[in-house]
């Protein structure tokens, strides 16, 4: 009933659980379910995300989820489209490159990413790094930067491919406060998408923010669920997204 996915290490950031089949006919089965997925992860000492959607049984797992402990984010919007669509809308603005990084370039993603978001989720660009050193062909990242000037990362997003799944996931997207408004989410969704193409995989899958909702629109994605990422930390914090 419950699909469960996780690194080895358990000092690693990745593991995940999604119900689609729910979690059982009664009460009792729920939550013995539940207190299951708890136990697994504490006994390991590893963060986990259950990854709700708005269609899982029982319809108040987030309730249930929350009263065990986990911290509940922001409610986002499912999208799912042809890869094919946005790889058309690929060009960049006057004086930007977009391009796969790795390595050192990471230093240079994670000023970009403590200068929107804080340096309280700087934690997300080094899981990122590591996940991509451990799987390069399934993790592939991708920045937008200046050619001149201060040469700066300006956005970035990157792809994520699971083998034998037609779907690649489209996350993140964060973009300099003085380059947005300017086409590079639409031009990173493009290049990702062609990426995806490239490597056997037709279909793209989004989850979106209010920002993203209306680009992703009008390259062709539709909505299709809401999903609640929900995280239990028991070493001692809770992180979501």
């Amino acid at each position: 009933m419950v699909h469960r996915t996780y690194p080895e290490n358990p000092e690693w950031d990745g593991a995940k659980i999604e119900s689609p089949l729910g979690l059982g006919d009664d009460e009792e089965q729920i939550e013995a379910a539940i207190a299951a997925e708890v136990d697994f992860f504490t006994g390991r000492g590893q963060a986990f995300e259950w990854k709700t959607y708005a269609d899982d049984e029982p319809a108040d797992l987030v309730d249930r989820l929350v009263r065990h402990g986990f911290e509940a984010g922001d409610v986002e919007v499912v999208m799912l489209g042809e890869a094919a669509d946005p790889v058309d809308d690929i060009a960049a603005p006057e004086g930007v490159r977009i391009r796969e990084f790795a390595g050192e370039d990471w230093e240079r993603v994670r000023v970009l990413m403590d200068g929107v978001w804080g340096t309280a989720s700087s934690w997300v660009n080094d899981a990122l790094r590591a996940e991509q050193e451990r799987d390069p062909a399934l993790l592939r990242p991708v920045l937008a930067e200046e050619i001149g000037g201060l040469q700066r990362v300006i956005s970035y997003a990157a792809l994520r491919l699971t083998p034998g799944v037609d779907f690649a996931g489209l996350w993140g997207g964060t973009t300099h406060a003085q380059w947005r408004g300017r086409g590079l989410y639409r031009a990173l969704t493009a290049y990702r998408a062609r990426l995806a193409l490239d490597a056997g995989h037709p279909y793209v899958r989004v989850d979106t923010s209010p920002d993203s909702r209306p680009i992703l629109t009008r390259l062709g994605l539709h909505q299709v669920t809401t999903t609640t990422p929900c995280v239990l930390d028991p070493r001692g914090s809770s992180r979501s997204g």
